[in-house]
């Protein structure tokens, strides 16, 4: 799903995003990316999904060399990643429903597609009961379950999540965690990087630890100090 080897990113002016990391992540994994502000956790999921290029080193994402990528190629690279952001990115003047069939206008699906699948996927995330209510009426934890919603609906092969938790409270937080491990177990790699040490030793899965852009643990069962 994921392989690197001596993936550097080196923004103007010098500053180290990400030194020399070797790693890989197999198809149904789910991982956090875990360590201090400015480690290199959001540098590595941007390259992830090509918003930057790397600067040396190998990187593969779904079989795709994405040093080599065309840019025409990366809008289809990205349908197959659903992204899940901190601050929601949702259209707060439009609904539940009109949130989630978007990414699926986008990718240019039509028909009786859309209304089943955005059914269903709003019927997995708890919220079909929400459907109609407008995206800016809804709770922090509903909005965020809505963008699961949306990063799912296209049936992606991973899911890249930067601090999906960031702005929920401890309890929220549990949930929207346990729906990504409900997506994980349903075949879909999740990729998450976070500061939230509580959800990362709730769950016990991979930790891969960052450091100054380097790759400094990689725990396969781990908490968050365990990659220490």
């Amino acid at each position: 799903m994921i392989e690197t080897q001596n993936l550097t990113k080196t923004y103007a002016g010098g500053c180290i995003g990400l030194d020399n990391v070797d790693l890989v992540v197999k198809r149904g994994e789910f991982v956090f990316i875990v360590g201090p502000s400015g480690a290199g956790k959001s540098t590595l999921l941007k390259l992830l999904i090509r918003e930057i290029a790397p600067t040396d080193g190998k990187l593969k994402v779904l079989g795709q060399d994405l040093a080599l990528i065309p840019r025409k190629r990366i809008p289809y690279l990205r349908r197959n990643i659903g992204m899940v952001f901190q601050d929601f990115r949702l259209l707060e003047d439009r609904t539940a429903y009109d949130n989630v069939a978007f990414a699926m206008h986008v990718v240019g699906a039509t028909g009786r597609i859309i209304p089943r699948r955005v059914s269903r996927v709003l019927e997995l995330v708890g919220l079909s009961h929400k459907s109609r209510v407008k995206v800016g009426d809804l709770s922090g934890g509903e909005q965020q379950r809505i963008g699961i919603a949306r990063a799912i609906v296209n049936r992606p092969a991973m899911i890249v999540a930067d601090e999906p938790t960031g702005n929920l409270d401890p309890a929220t937080s549990l949930e929207i965690v346990d729906l990504l491990r409900t997506i994980n177990i349903q075949g879909t790699t999740v990729v998450i990087a976070t500061h939230d040490r509580e959800i990362v030793d709730y769950c016990r899965q991979r930790v891969l630890y960052l450091d100054r852009g380097r790759l400094v643990g990689d725990e396969e069962r781990g908490a968050y100090s365990c990659a220490l």
